[in-house]
């Protein structure tokens, strides 16, 4: 028998200096495959966990770049940057004495919680079509519009002037530089970020990720994580023979009316369910049709699917 396509995500530690993509290409290259994609960019100068998905799991990007990120940034007061971090044209700001700890770690709580942020003129927001880095690169500045974007700890872990240390978590789309670059135009005298370290996506941790070093064309394998694991924080419901036969025909499935598995039990406006095999394995991502006791499969995956009809 053929062996299955592999499929599942790479929690991997990228070092400074390369792009995402460029790891994108090396799995790529290792896994002999042409679907590969990142969960959330990190630019060269950042360092820290990258999620990479393979194969059919790659559908599950949407809801891995969903997850929470967990960062440690450091920041230098007294200059600013076109880039908002030290990569760019830094100019120092000749404003006095630069602010004292007690007046920075004040500021915090108005950059937590839901936040308008404007992001960095360097970002990947398109414009007109265009990404706002290239227009950037060509001498083109647009105002960029605020959006809101949800912080839900900020932490001031590190104070030597004029350098300083966030420890931030937030949710899709929060730019850290932006949040570093609000603090020097509030504090007056700028700041830009000199450094970015990412540690954790949801539940996959720097202390889980592996280096693009340590693999190589056979030890790629053992450093593939199920699926399952990117949708491990979602309530999970082990499907039937049945109801494996309902998700091959794309027909929903009744809810039971014990629940789910737990954990993780839902949380609060949760509506999305795992769907596994018998045999633990993600076949489907599927909806709770409130009212009507019914899951309505919204991703499925019909390699595992089939796999899974196969065995059980």
């Amino acid at each position: 028998m053929a062996r299955k396509p592999p499929a599942g995500v790479f929690c991997i530690a990228k070092p400074a200096g390369i792009t995402s993509r460029a790891v994108v290409d090396e799995l790529s290259r290792l896994a002999r495959s042409g679907k590969v994609g990142h969960a959330g960019t990190l630019d060269p100068m950042a360092t820290g966990v990258l999620l990479v998905c393979l194969g059919w799991a790659t559908r599950l990007v949407p809801l891995a770049q969903s997850l929470r990120k967990s960062y440690r940034a450091r920041f230098e007061l007294g200059k600013t940057s076109d880039t908002d971090d030290c990569t760019g044209e830094v100019t120092t700001v000749n404003a006095g004495p630069l602010p004292e700890r007690a007046q920075l770690a004040a500021l915090l709580p108005r950059y937590t919680g839901v936040i308008e942020q404007v992001p960095p003129q360097f970002s990947a927001i398109k414009l007109g079509g265009k990404r706002a880095y290239d227009l950037a690169r060509q001498g083109q500045t647009a105002p960029l519009e605020a959006r809101p974007v949800e912080v839900h700890s900020l932490v001031l872990s590190a104070f030597d002037s004029p350098f300083f240390e966030l420890e931030i978590e937030c949710g899709s789309g929060t730019y850290v530089r932006s949040i570093g670059r609000d603090l020097g135009r509030d504090l007056g005298c700028g700041a830009v970020m000199t450094a970015l370290d990412r540690t954790a996506i949801g539940a996959f941790s720097l202390d889980r990720a592996v280096t693009l070093e340590s693999l190589d064309h056979q030890s790629w394998r053992d450093a593939l994580l199920p699926p399952l694991e990117i949708v491990a924080h979602l309530p999970r419901h082990t499907c039937s023979l049945a109801e494996l036969e309902l998700l091959s025909e794309g027909r929903q499935l009744p809810l039971p009316a014990s629940g789910d598995v737990a954990p993780p039990p839902p949380a609060a406006g949760e509506s999305q369910r795992a769907l596994v095999s018998p045999g633990g394995d993600l076949v489907a991502v599927g909806e709770v049709m409130t009212g009507l006791n019914l899951i309505q499969p919204r991703l499925v995956f019909p390699e595992s699917l089939q796999a899974a009809r196969v065995t059980a």
